[in-house]
């Protein structure tokens, strides 16, 4: 797993990793896991208005970063805007809880094997006006798990799309709330104000102890009810579960036991009964309550880390590999 810090503007920041990429004759376009069709290239450029209103800064970082990889930008536009909104996709499993004593958002990040050395650990302390952050990628400028200055912890599981609209990507949301939001109520309120072009749910926490859970697609975003503290915990996987959702779910695809690995983690909570701490959140994750991260590496599929962010005691743990056969390591490099 790589581990990199950015800093400066977003150009800049941009700009400086696309360099010292180049300068270590790391391509990027030479490690996406699919191809670059005419149809991501197209459906970017439909993009390109959406982000530049709403998020002018990651258009610059992008920018940056094609200029010190001396590619061009619109190849990496279709990569990264049609990430999440056409197939690949992550399969992951996340939850929250929230005790008393507790307030932890854990996530397990399933992909492919054969692009596990290209994942990312990042620390993000920019210039230009967002929040600092910390999280996690499988690909870049994009985010699948953090938590940024404010103690408000992100993560994304996908959902296999049923169309392709203009919008932001999951990847590009969770980004999004972690630079420009301080807590769930407003990470809530500004999703409803961006153009959503993927499927996916969203397990948000916060140093308040509210934690949710958000499904949402092109056509609908729904909330978890409880919004507040008398929620103890919740879960997702890479399924709808909300009755308006369900509707949207293909059954037709391969979501790497998407529903097992939900059944494993909402049934340790209703055995578990409250009790929930940090040793019960890494049991849970390494698959100790039931299928969650035992893969067959075999086949391709692996969970490739495991992070848990402790929003009571502003500490990070993170497994680089599968829990399972890893041990969660606590990170210091970002305060929060």
């Amino acid at each position: 797993m790589y581990h990199a810090h950015f800093r400066g503007t977003h150009y800049e920041a941009g700009f400086r990793w696309g360099s010292l990429l180049l300068k270590h004759k790391n391509i990027i376009l030479e490690n996406i896991p699919f191809e670059i069709t005419q149809e991501r290239i197209d459906y970017a450029l439909s993009c390109l208005p959406i982000y530049e209103k709403y998020y002018h800064e990651i258009m610059e970082e992008i920018q940056g970063l094609a200029d010190g990889q001396q590619c061009d930008v619109r190849i990496l536009q279709a990569v990264l805007f049609s990430m999440y909104s056409m197939p690949p996709s992550c399969n992951c499993s996340c939850f929250a809880f929230t005790t008393e004593h507790e307030i932890l958002l854990g996530r397990n990040s399933d992909f492919l094997t054969e692009i596990e050395r290209l994942n990312q650990n990042v620390v993000y302390k920019l210039t230009d006006g967002v929040y600092s952050f910390t999280g996690n990628t499988t690909a870049f400028v994009e985010i699948e798990d953090g938590v940024n200055e404010h103690g408000l912890a992100v993560g994304l599981t996908s959902v296999y799309p049923n169309q392709c609209k203009p919008g932001f990507n999951a990847g590009m949301i969770v980004r999004y709330l972690l630079e420009k939001c301080k807590n769930v109520s407003e990470a809530v309120s500004c999703l409803y104000q961006l153009p959503i072009a993927s499927a996916q749910t969203l397990t948000l926490a916060d140093a308040m102890g509210t934690i949710t859970v958000i499904e949402c697609n092109a056509e609908q975003i729904k909330v978890e009810k409880t919004l507040n503290n008398n929620l103890s915990f919740v879960c997702a996987t890479n399924t709808f579960h909300f009755p308006e959702m369900i509707g949207y779910n293909n059954d037709k695809i391969d979501n790497w036991f998407a529903e097992e690995r939900y059944q494993t983690l909402y049934s340790a909570f209703i055995r578990k009964n409250g009790g929930f701490n940090l040793p019960f959140a890494e049991k849970l994750l390494s698959g100790d309550y039931g299928f969650l991260c035992q893969y067959d590496r075999s086949t391709g599929k692996d969970t490739v880390w495991s992070v848990i962010y402790d929003m009571k005691r502003h500490k990070i743990y993170r497994s680089e590999g599968n829990p399972g056969r890893h041990k969660f390591k606590e990170d210091t490099r970002f305060q929060f």
